[in-house]
């Protein structure tokens, strides 16, 4: 992908002018992504997650049906305080952890993070950045939004929560007839004070994130600095290079240098045609289906920014239509949208491996799903 992006600007397929103008917006991104993948590393290092995945399995109180209940509520909370990005991020080493603690493989839980944080990301404009920007052009302030958006967000999360206990959470998909667990014993870190630190560093960066002080790159840079200082006092031989993520580094330039080029080689032309300008039920459904399924191609922030051009500008019902399909769309592809990029870093650090087929397959029934049901929603909703 980067190879890509990089040959477009040398071959002149992309202009040198656009090509900046791009790697100026993806900064502060590319900045959030390397600061949080390694505060994320290094909270686990210190058992933080450990800790917070045995309190949960405590807290289900050994039935898995609370269990579910409690990850769903979980994911769907942390998606809507913070965003989508932090859930991939720091939500999905505790799933796995608790995973090992409850004694169940770990696909379930980890596909319970990926999936809710998309398609929980509906309801507040701090949920996800689509929605800052949709919102901004449709002149909604957060109330606003909710109020629009309350009966998609709960359409998309009770379609999800029914395909996550069919495909991953009932007893047969798990290769096990029990419906109970014995919950674990305290889990105990070995060196206290790191894990005080790293933790008092998360909970920071999270608080900061919620209450919106500072800008996401800025709380998720400050929070990672604050750690590796604890890690250079307690166990500096853990802080090694390996730790920065280059891949998803060098990918994200590419992606979007890639996405510019056919922006300006006829992908506004095509998503003109595509999405239409009907702002009817009709034209809402359309631009959802678009939205959700380009994003799957691409990736659903640059389809948003491309399909927000051509969507008239009277017609706010047929733009957030086109919001409901980038936000809870982009479930089936690995790279539709930076959240399972994230998702995919952490199982990968994790030693946990989602089939990509069963990924894909079962991607595009939850993406067909709360497309229609959270789409009706807002018509109903108006």
């Amino acid at each position: 992908m980067f190879v890509g992006g990089l040959l477009a600007v040398v071959t002149g397929l992309l202009p040198p002018a656009s090509a900046s103008d791009a790697m100026q917006r993806i900064a502060p991104l590319l900045g959030f992504l390397a600061s949080v993948i390694l505060l994320a590393e290094l909270t686990s290092k210190a058992e933080v997650f450990d800790v917070l995945a045995t309190r949960v399995a405590r807290w289900g109180g050994g039935s898995y049906v609370r269990l579910f209940g409690l990850c769903v509520l979980f994911a769907s909370a942390t998606t809507v305080a913070l965003n989508l990005d932090t859930t991939a991020v720091l939500l999905t080493p505790v799933m796995l952890a608790l995973a090992v603690r409850v004694g169940i493989p770990p696909v379930p839980l980890a596909m319970t993070t990926v999936w809710l944080a998309n398609t929980a990301s509906l309801l507040l404009p701090a949920s996800n950045l689509t929605n800052l920007l949709a919102a901004n052009r449709v002149a909604l302030s957060p109330l606003g939004l909710v109020r629009v958006m309350w009966l998609p967000e709960l359409a998309s999360i009770a379609v999800t929560m029914a395909l996550l206990w069919w495909f991953f959470w009932r007893p047969r998909r798990r290769g096990e007839t029990a419906t109970s667990y014995t919950p674990p014993p305290d889990h105990r870190p070995g060196d206290p004070l790191l894990f005080r630190i790293c933790a008092v560093a998360t909970a920071g960066f999270l608080v900061t994130v919620l209450t919106g002080a500072v800008t996401l790159w800025m709380a998720s840079t400050a929070a990672a600095l604050l750690v590796v200082a604890a890690f250079a006092l307690r166990r500096r031989g853990e802080l090694r290079l390996s730790l920065i993520p280059w891949r998803l580094l060098i990918m994200v330039p590419g992606m979007f240098l890639v996405v510019e080029t056919l922006d300006a080689h006829g992908l506004h032309q095509i998503l003109a045609a595509a999405i239409g300008s009907d702002g009817g039920t009709a034209g809402v459904l359309r631009a959802s289906a678009v939205g959700g399924g380009l994003s799957n191609v691409l990736n659903n922030l640059p389809v948003y920014l491309a399909g927000e051009s051509v969507v008239p500008t009277g017609n706010h019902l047929q733009l957030l239509g086109l919001l409901v399909g980038t936000n809870v769309g982009p479930v089936i592809t690995p790279w539709a949208s930076l959240a399972i990029l994230l998702w995919f870093e952490r199982c990968r650090a994790f030693g946990v491996r989602v089939p990509l087929r069963t990924f894909m397959l079962t991607g595009t029934a939850l993406a067909v799903g709360t497309m229609a049901a959270a789409t009706l929603a807002l018509t109903a909703v108006g």
